[in-house]
């Protein structure tokens, strides 16, 4: 019998124990909840931290690094194919970690997948350039990316998820907020440590080994990440309905019991849906994490300004990505999501005329106005998603729904944009750069309004 089914409405469950825990005093419920959307927040913030630092790299590093043999623009479009190559492996991370997060626990696979992106992001900083190894540079720089996105595809479901069902009804945005919000950190963090070598070393001393260092503090950051982990507590929903299960096991009640997979692919609807809502969002996301410093750069601005306007504006989109995930929780998810395509999508080329500007100031705000209405769309996108699945595959579905999304929305941008702006003429022009990314806003908002509204749903019953 699937955990599903049984948080659904057999007598077993009728008689298994609150999952919100309300044997226990409001106020310690209220503590463990702190501690453990605490630790989904600095968890995801190391994650994405390295996940995202790659991102960077590869608009200003890896292509003179790792393919020294192409010009300038042929070498960005290879660099932004290793950087998508996490993005095909995120969907596989998310299943796999997935079915073990809906078996044995979440806290377990959130360990493993933070030792496994750690580990990777730490040999990133190792790799021979071109110039030692040739092209095995890139190959290994591939594998390794894979190992990255494997992790991170397991690692968003199970933080995303204690968050959310740690916390009370009515409360679900705003906790589950500080995962997305870990993303914007690491962004930040990454490029900001990126952007100090850009800026303190000579060009030739940058590419030959200092944007390896912020790589090699991934270390560091792994072991600060593990000792947090270590110390949470498992989903109370989750133990519930084991325990419900459990019980029923002991009653002599031997239903089959379906792989999680099964139960998010029976019904696929749900999977689709939350694929194509969450898609556009992370469009827009790595735009502006490559494409847009890239051209930003091009347009005469020093490489450290732009990564330095792109690190603080980071900082201020945390604010927005948790704020309206807490609008999210009074008026809907579909709603504040909608809002921010709509206005996102009008601000495309407002956005790419301010980017072209040299003052640093102009280029703050360009970068901050865009992440702010990003943070409209990926502040509720995580309880958005979460909320469309039952408990016994809530990690499957979840992590699958979102790294879909991923790779759907940014696997192939950054390359998919380098190709639309360099035109077939050999001129460049950004109007196809918008036109694209305008129609992946309009794909989304389709998606949202064909799905139901989920802040209402209860999570202990509602079964996707």
């Amino acid at each position: 019998m699937s955990l599903d089914t049984a948080s659904a409405g057999s007598p077993a469950a009728a008689s298994a124990p609150a999952p919100d825990l309300a044997h226990l005093d409001p106020a310690v419920r209220r503590r463990e909840s702190r501690r453990v959307i605490l630790s989904s927040y600095l968890g995801s913030t190391i994650e994405f931290y390295d996940f995202l630092l790659y991102a960077s790299a590869s608009a200003l590093v890896f292509p003179t690094v790792f393919f020294t043999g192409l010009d300038p623009l042929a070498g960005a479009i290879a660099s932004y194919g290793t950087f998508a190559a996490g993005y095909l492996a995120r969907p596989l991370g998310g299943a796999v970690f997935g079915h073990f997060g809906d078996r044995l626990g979440r806290k377990k696979m959130l360990v493993l997948s933070m030792l496994i992106m750690g580990v990777a992001s730490t040999l990133i900083g190792l790799v021979p350039g071109a110039a030692t190894i040739g092209s095995w540079g890139a190959v290994i720089l591939i594998f390794l990316r894979v190992c990255q996105g494997i992790a991170v595809g397991g690692e968003w479901g199970g933080a995303a998820l204690m968050a959310l069902e740690h916390s009370e009804n009515g409360k679900r945005g705003f906790a589950a907020s500080f995962t997305n919000a870990g993303a914007p950190t690491g962004a930040a963090l990454g490029t900001f440590i990126l952007g100090t070598f850009a800026a303190v070393l000579p060009q030739e001393e940058f590419l030959a080994w200092g944007w390896r260092v912020p790589f090699l503090l991934s270390f560091a950051l792994l072991i600060v990440g593990m000792v947090i982990r270590a110390k949470i507590s498992e989903s109370p929903i989750f133990e519930a309905a084991l325990a419900q299960e459990e019980a029923q096991k002991a009653a002599g009640e031997t239903t089959r019991k379906k792989l999680p997979i099964i139960e998010v692919l029976r019904r696929p609807k749900a999977l689709l849906l939350t694929m194509f809502a969450g898609a556009s969002g992370f469009g827009l996301q790595v735009l502006l994490a490559t494409f847009a410093v890239q051209y930003s750069t091009e347009a005469g601005s020093e490489r450290s300004s732009v990564l330095y306007a792109f690190a603080l504006a980071s900082i201020f989109s945390i604010f927005f990505v948790v704020w309206f995930g807490h609008l999210s929780d009074r008026f809907g998810r579909r709603p504040v999501m909608i809002a921010g395509l709509i206005l996102f999508a009008g601000f495309l080329f407002p956005l790419f005329g301010m980017l072209t500007s040299t003052n640093w100031f102009v280029l703050l705000l360009a970068f901050t106005v865009a992440l702010g209405l990003h943070g409209m769309i990926y502040g509720p996108l995580a309880a958005f998603i979460a909320e469309q699945f039952g408990t016994g595959s809530r990690y499957t579905g979840a992590s699958l729904g979102y790294q879909l999304a991923t790779l759907l929305g940014a696997g192939f941008t950054p390359t998919i944009l380098a190709t639309l702006y360099a035109g077939p003429g050999g001129g460049t022009s950004i109007v196809p750069v918008a036109v694209f990314l305008g129609g992946m806003a309009v794909v989304s908002i389709v998606a949202l309004v064909l799905t139901r509204e989920s802040k209402d749903h209860d999570l202990a019953t509602h079964e996707h």
